[in-house]
Order: C-alpha cells, then sequence, then structure tokens
C-alpha cells in the first residue's frame, strides 16, 4: 500500500512540477517581448524563483539557453525540452505556489553556476539543481534537474 501511495505521490509531483513551471500569463500576453534583467547570476536565479514559484512570465524566454534541458526524478524520469517548458509555463495564470523556498549556490564561476534551489511544500520537498551560464551579457538558465522527497 505504500508503494502504490509512492507512486501516486511521486505522479502527483511531477504533474505538480509541471504545473509550477507554467507560471506565466494568460495567452496574448506580451510576456516575449518583455526584457528581464539578467546581466548577474543572482538576478537569473531570482528570476527563475519567481517564474517557477510566483507565476510570472515576463521574459521567461530569455531565461533560458537555446539548448536547455528540464529532467525530472520521479517514479519515472522525464526530459522535457526548452520549448515545452516554456509553452506550459506560458499556459498558467499567474498561480503562486504556496512554499517556502531556499537558494543555495553550490559553484561558482565567472561564466557557469551551479544553484539548488529548495522548495518545501506541507508533505514534500522538491529540490532543483540549475546550472546557469554567463552568455556575455545575460545569465541563462541552461539545465535543470527536479528530485522530489
Amino acid at each position: 500500500m505504500k508503494t502504490i501511495a509512492k507512486t501516486f505521490a511521486a505522479a502527483a509531483l511531477i504533474a505538480l512540477s509541471t504545473f509550477t513551471m507554467a507560471a506565466g500569463k494568460p495567452a496574448g500576453d506580451d510576456s516575449k517581448k518583455a526584457v528581464v534583467n539578467l546581466s548577474t547570476a543572482d538576478l537569473a536565479i531570482d528570476h527563475y524563483v519567481a517564474v517557477m514559484t510566483e507565476g510570472q512570465s515576463a521574459g521567461v524566454e530569455q531565461l533560458f539557453t537555446s539548448d536547455f534541458k528540464q529532467k525530472v526524478h520521479a517514479s519515472t524520469d522525464r526530459i522535457n525540452s526548452r520549448s515545452e517548458v516554456i509553452s506550459f509555463l506560458k499556459k498558467q495564470k499567474g498561480e503562486q505556489l504556496n512554499c517556502k523556498t531556499s537558494t543555495t549556490i553550490v559553484e561558482q564561476s565567472g561564466d557557469y553556476m551551479v544553484a539548488k534551489v529548495t522548495q518545501q511544500f506541507e508533505g514534500f520537498t522538491k529540490t532543483d539543481l540549475i546550472t546557469l551560464v554567463n552568455d556575455g551579457e545575460n545569465w541563462k538558465v541552461s539545465q535543470s534537474i527536479n528530485s522530489y522527497k
């Protein structure tokens, strides 16, 4: 029975993760045209967290590198492409998540950063390891690996 409950919980978490990523404005908005300041890694991380937890969609397309991939580790692993993630984010209607969020810098250099974003929900925790790269003008998220406990 515990295995079935864990499987259903993992499936729900995958769905929640997907919905979480979709924190955008209604179709027809100007989120593509909005320019967000991503000149530092800290600004890029803050924007990533805002997109994932607060439903912001402004500048969502400029946040991710062209080869961005999202890996979700749960009962069944899934890989989402950049276009899938952005499309999903834009479908959300600015929904905010009720969770406690913390960010820890794991590794940092002038060209890249690895950060751990932890979202504590009631009953489970989502951990997101993100890799950011500096493209010369802006910092962008190149990879996201999600896991759940």
